[in-house]
This record gives C-alpha cells, sequence and structure tokens, in this order.
C-alpha cells in the first residue's frame, strides 16, 4: 500500500502547488503562518521604542526624550525591522520583478527601500528625510496583514494524508499453512491473503477467498447502508467488515487500489483550480504603475523647475506615502475577521478565496448519506400480517436482534419500547439472525433468508412495503414458516434539511441538487421529498468529480457540500467546497468551508457572510484607493503654487488615518446575521 509518508509527500505537493495559485508572492516568500507571526511580534517591538523616540511623534504629541544614544534608535532599530521583518517583501518583491508581475511585494519593496535609503541618508546628514517610524510601522502593519491572510488561507494540504489514516498500519498475513502474522501495510504484496476480523479495515484491494460478511463501504462508495460480500466479490481498502471476518486475497497495493486513485482524483482536482488571484494584488499592481509614474513625473518636474532638493523631497514622499498601509489590509482585515465571525457560527473558513467565490455560486449540490440525510438508518414503518399487533412484531423483532451489531438491527432494537428475552442468537451472514423467544424459533432477514426458506410475502405486507419505495424491508418470519411482519427502515432525512433547500431558494441559488452512490429509488424518494431540482444516483466516486465538471461546464458555479472520502475529489473540484463537520478528516481537508455541525443551513449563513465580506473588501479597496489619488498629487506638489505642499509629516498621519478607516469599517462584519434568527 502506499504508505503514510507517500500520502504526505503527495499531499505537500498538491497543498503548494494549490498555494501558488493565491498570488506569487506566497509561493517565494515563505507561506507559513507561523514565520509572519514571529516576524510581526519582533518586529512590532522594535517599532514601539523607534515610533517613541521619533521626533516627529514627540513634536506631535508635546513631550520630550533624550538620553545617550537616542539618535541611533531609530537607525539601528529600523535596520533590523527593515532587514529582518521586510525580508519576505523585498524577496517576493524581487520575484515579482524577475516575473515582471509586479503587485503588492514589489510596492511594498520599493516603500520600505525608498524609506529605508532616505532615512539612512538623513542619518548621514545628507538630506531631512527622517522616515525610521514609518518604515518600522509599515513592515509591521504589512507583516501583521500577511500573517492574517496565511491564517485564512488553509488549504487541502492535508487531504491525502487523510486518506492514508483510513488505512490500518498492519495487516495480519495468512501463510501457506494457515497461520497469521502481523506484517506493515507496505509489505503486502498481490497475491497474499490477508485475515480481516469483525469489525477490522480492509487493509488493500482483493477479492474474499473464504467468509462473508456485510461491509460498511459508504466511505468509499456513499453506499448508506452495509453491503453484503461473499467469496468472490471484490473489496475495496478503507472499508469495514461489520459483523464476520474475511479471508482476502490481494490485488492491488500502492498506487494501484482504489483509495490511491481518489488521492490523485483529489491532487487533480486542487491543481485544477484557477490562479484567481486577491483584488488587493489587482489593485497593488495598478499602484504600483501609477506611483512610479507618479514620481517619475515628479522628479522630472521639479528638477526641470531648477528646484534639486524639492525634487528629491517631492518625489521620496510620493514613494513613501505610496505604501500601501490600507490597501494591504483592506483584504486580509476582512478575511481574518469574517473568519472570526464564521467560526462563531460553527463555519471554519479554510480557504482565503471560498468566501470570495461562494456569493457567485448558483448551484448547490449535496451530498445525501450524512449531509441532507441523518446518516444512519430508522425504522419507518412497521407492517404487520392480519391477526398481528404492530408493538408485539416489533419487540418481538427486537428481541431476535438484541445481540446483533448490524446498524439496521440497532435501528429495530431502538425502536422498540420493549422487547421479551432471546435465546439462541444466531447469525445468519448475508440473509439475517434467528433467535428462540420462548422456545419458539423466530427470525429477522431480508430477501435472501426469504428465498432460502421458500417463503411467500403476504399481499397485505406486499402491498403495504410497496408504500415506502428506496427502504430497506427486513421480514419477521415465525418457525421458519411464516411470514408475520414487515419493517421499513430508510436513511432519515435530516430536520433541517427542508429549511436549508428553503433558505438557499430565498437566497436566489437557482439550481439545488443532490448526489449519492445510494441507489436510485432511494435517491429520488429523498430528492422528492425535499424538492431538489436534480438527482445524480449509484455514482462512483470519479463520477461526483466528473459531475461537478459537468455541472461547471453549463456555465454554473457550483459548492460541492459532502463528508466522505468519496466526496473529496468533488469538494476539491467544485469552485466552493463545503465539508460538513461530523465527516471523514479526508473531506475536511478537501473543502475550501467546513461547517462545524451536521446541519445544512449553514450554507446559506456561508452565502450571507460571503456577499457582506466582498462588500467590505470593495469599500475598503475603494477608500485605499481613494486615499492615493488625492494623496500622490498632493506628495508630488501639484498644489505648491497656492502655497500648499504636503509634507511627508502630514502623509504619514494621512497613511494611518487612512489605516484606521479601514480596519473601522472592516469591524462592521461583526454585526452580519449569518442565519435569520441569529
Amino acid at each position: 500500500m502506499m504508505d503514510h509518508a507517500d500520502h504526505a509527500a503527495h499531499s505537500d505537493h498538491a497543498g503548494h502547488a494549490d498555494h501558488a495559485g493565491h498570488g506569487g508572492h506566497d509561493a517565494h516568500a515563505g507561506h507559513d503562518p507561523e514565520i509572519f507571526r514571529r516576524k510581526f511580534w519582533l518586529s512590532l517591538a522594535l517599532t514601539v521604542p523607534i515610533v517613541v523616540t521619533s521626533e516627529m511623534v514627540m513634536d506631535w504629541f508635546g513631550y520630550t526624550l533624550d538620553f545617550p544614544g537616542i539618535s541611533w534608535v531609530g537607525p539601528v532599530l529600523g535596520t533590523v525591522v527593515f532587514l529582518y521583518g521586510g525580508w519576505p517583501f523585498l524577496t517576493g518583491g524581487l520575484h515579482e520583478l524577475r516575473a515582471r508581475t509586479p503587485g503588492m511585494m514589489l510596492l511594498i519593496s520599493m516603500a520600505i527601500t525608498v524609506a529605508y535609503v532616505a532615512s539612512i541618508a538623513t542619518s548621514f546628514g545628507w538630506f531631512d528625510l527622517d522616515f525610521w517610524w514609518e518604515l518600522a510601522a509599515l513592515v509591521t502593519i504589512m507583516l501583521l496583514g500577511h500573517w492574517q491572510e496565511m491564517k485564512a488561507i488553509g488549504q487541502a494540504q492535508g487531504a491525502l494524508s487523510a486518506l492514508a489514516a483510513l488505512l490500518p498500519d498492519e495487516a495480519e498475513r495468512v501463510d501457506a499453512h494457515g497461520d497469521t502474522r502481523t506484517v506493515a501495510i507496505g509489505d503486502l504484496t498481490t497475491g497474499d491473503t490477508v485475515l480481516v476480523r469483525s469489525g477490522g479495515r480492509v487493509p488493500a484491494d482483493g477479492k474474499i477467498v473464504d467468509g462473508a460478511a456485510s461491509l460498511d463501504e459508504s466511505m468509499i462508495t456513499g453506499e448508506s447502508r452495509p453491503v453484503a460480500r461473499g467469496v468472490g466479490d471484490r473489496v475495496v481498502a478503507g472499508t469495514v467488515a461489520t459483523d464476520s471476518a474475511l479471508r482476502i486475497e490481494v490485488t492491488a497495493v500502492g498506487d494501484d487500489t482504489a483509495l490511491a486513485g481518489i488521492g490523485r482524483l483529489v491532487a487533480q482536482a486542487q491543481a485544477s483550480r484557477g490562479r484567481a488571484q486577491v483584488l488587493a494584488d489587482r489593485f497593488a499592481a495598478l499602484l504600483f504603475y501609477v506611483a512610479t509614474a507618479a514620481a517619475a513625473i515628479t522628479f522630472v518636474v521639479w528638477w526641470a523647475l531648477g528646484d534639486l532638493d524639492q525634487a528629491v523631497v517631492r518625489t521620496v514622499t510620493v514613494l513613501v506615502i505610496a505604501c500601501p498601509h490600507a490597501l494591504g489590509l483592506a483584504i486580509p482585515l476582512v478575511i481574518a475577521l469574517s473568519t472570526a465571525v464564521a467560526a462563531k457560527s460553527g463555519i471554519l473558513v479554510k480557504d482565503r478565496l471560498a468566501l470570495e467565490r461562494m456569493r457567485t455560486v448558483d448551484a448547490v449540490l449535496f451530498d445525501k448519506t450524512g449531509t441532507l440525510t441523518r446518516g444512519a438508518h430508522a425504522l419507518t414503518a412497521v407492517i404487520a400480517a392480519p391477526g398481528h399487533d404492530e408493538d408485539e412484531v416489533l419487540s418481538l423483532a427486537a428481541a431476535v436482534e438484541a445481540d446483533s451489531e448490524h446498524p439496521l438491527a440497532r435501528a429495530i432494537v431502538a425502536a422498540a419500547p420493549r422487547r421479551p428475552q432471546a435465546t439462541g442468537f444466531q447469525s445468519l451472514t448475508g440473509r439475517g439472525v434467528r433467535a428462540l423467544i420462548d422456545n419458539r424459533p423466530y427470525a429477522v432477514g431480508g430477501p435472501a433468508l426469504l428465498r432460502e426458506l421458500d417463503l411467500t410475502v403476504p399481499p397485505e405486507i406486499t402491498k403495504s412495503a410497496a408504500e415506502w419505495p428506496g427502504a430497506v424491508i427486513l421480514y419477521l418470519i415465525a418457525a421458519d414458516t411464516e411470514v408475520v411482519a414487515a419493517f421499513a427502515l430508510r436513511d432519515e432525512v435530516r430536520p433541517e434539511a427542508r429549511e436549508a433547500i428553503a433558505q438557499l431558494r430565498a437566497e436566489g441559488i437557482t439550481q439545488i441538487l443532490m448526489i449519492t452512490g445510494d441507489a436510485k429509488p432511494v435517491a429520488d424518494e429523498v430528492a422528492a421529498e425535499l424538492g431538489l431540482d436534480e438527482v445524480f444516483a449509484e455514482v462512483l466516486p470519479a463520477d461526483k468529480d466528473q459531475a461537478v465538471a459537468d455541472l461547471q461546464s453549463r456555465g454554473l458555479r457550483v459548492a460541492m457540500v459532502g463528508d466522505g472520502v468519496n466526496d473529496a475529489p468533488a469538494l476539491a473540484r467544485a469552485d466552493v467546497g463545503i465539508a460538513i463537520g461530523a465527516g471523514t478528516d479526508v473531506a475536511i481537508e478537501s473543502a475550501g468551508v467546513v461547517l462545524a455541525s451536521s446541519d445544512p443551513r449553514g450554507v446559506t449563513g456561508i452565502i450571507r457572510l460571503s456577499r457582506a465580506s466582498y462588500r467590505k473588501m470593495i469599500q475598503n479597496l475603494a477608500w485605499a484607493a481613494g486615499y492615493n489619488v488625492i494623496a500622490l498629487p498632493l506628495a508630488a506638489g501639484v498644489l505648491a503654487w497656492t502655497g500648499f505642499v504636503l509634507s511627508p509629516a502630514v502623509g504619514a498621519i494621512l497613511m494611518s488615518g487612512s489605516t484606521i478607516v479601514v480596519a473601522a469599517n472592516a469591524q462592521l462584519l461583526r454585526r452580519v446575521r449569518l442565519t435569520p434568527d441569529a
């Protein structure tokens, strides 16, 4: 089998590839949020004394400080902040310059470099342009913004590692003498025979050579009920033998297994995502060209007017004022706050672009089992033969099933208010169970048991059972001769599912669909009950991925909601993948958004938050851009003929004010209502 290390390697590669799509600077500047966290706190600690000892700040607040070496605080600590805190931006800017894709990193690196060079020159007495505190503040604020941005990314780097977790670490290999020996999964080879005990996971793809059992394949196929498998049947790695032991001949290991195939689909779907850029990067690229052109024009004009000193001062002021304080925080602050607001409502945003994309979604594709339904069967109807009482036959069936571990048996036992004592319990693998009640034999089973006993179901029971299409029908048989009752069991629709569908309609979602590996009658019944627009039934994992791609080819922007391993490729392929928190780790890791609860109504909350956060992003970007539209010409001296010149100090105040406005506006996201009754 593909071991955990292999999966981790694939996972890391997929994560890095996807991350590069967020904006080229990330991959080159180091995208680990821990790096930016450390740099932020150290830079902040160094920035405080730089600001406090700045002559400009002391003049503003009317205080004085004087101690030996105070003039060196700015140059020394500012140099450390520039080189240590600013390093990711300098290297990122260099990469953008080499790639000829100017953006936020190049703009930041240009601003801090100009501020540093001007400040160093001032320290040597060449100019009167002390920008040490502005430089330190800019680096620190940008580190904060980038740290928050990295925290919000949360791409599906662990999806393939989570797949590996479905496999046991060891297997029991059977030798030629029938003895078993525990070996590592990686030591299995094609042709080996392995023993899978009751309740154990199948360690590799293979076929059953001895035994029969009901296998829970829901994590792989989406089938909500355990499937009876016997000699000659093929089984898939990661599935669970629920009620009996099996001997399996290994037919595929490593990359050839179905589970590894799902892993490849996840990786391919993640890699195929569009290289969407954050709006701030687009604004930053435009601002870079504007600031560079403005600085060049400013220098040439003032030099032509014969004032070289003013040419240098005005040019540096333009470049420093172009420092994107507000622009750098406009998006990360909104993302950080929106993710915090979402978390309080049980919504975990893992992908920074998921919220932006969610506002454009016009089709929501739900997995059935565990998402719209509970993923566990419940007793729906008791159909007693003429002359028998419903409560009586239910209590008899519960007594017979009391010692069974089968999920359907547990549903019957849970539904019975009381049950008599049964003895002589016997499991009839793949057919049902048998026990004695008051020394009379009773059995509970499905059609296979009826065929074995050559029994005919009374027409009254057959007619009533037909009213429950898609339900699993089990029969209570007395003395192996008479069918006295039938029990309809089905995967229960979540009570909140109807409300979730209604809310999505109210939000303007035009297509609400369902996809499942379950049988078509079951799927159709659930779809009819919920009023869905379209249903995909009996779908394999690869087909789920393809179904999303087909919907996208229709021009639909698709949000996929699921909880199983079989949903992981589709979650990764969708424009927005939403995992139910009660689902598997691999589904959660493959999604951009996770609902901590299993309540599908959370999908509507994501849409509301997406639209609100997008409005805040646009407002913040408009403010940040508007600030530059006004401040840059003033810094260049367009009103110098009136006697008004924007000094570097006033420019610094405007930068700070712009940042405060952006931060305050982002805080308004806390008032967003994610649910109607919130």
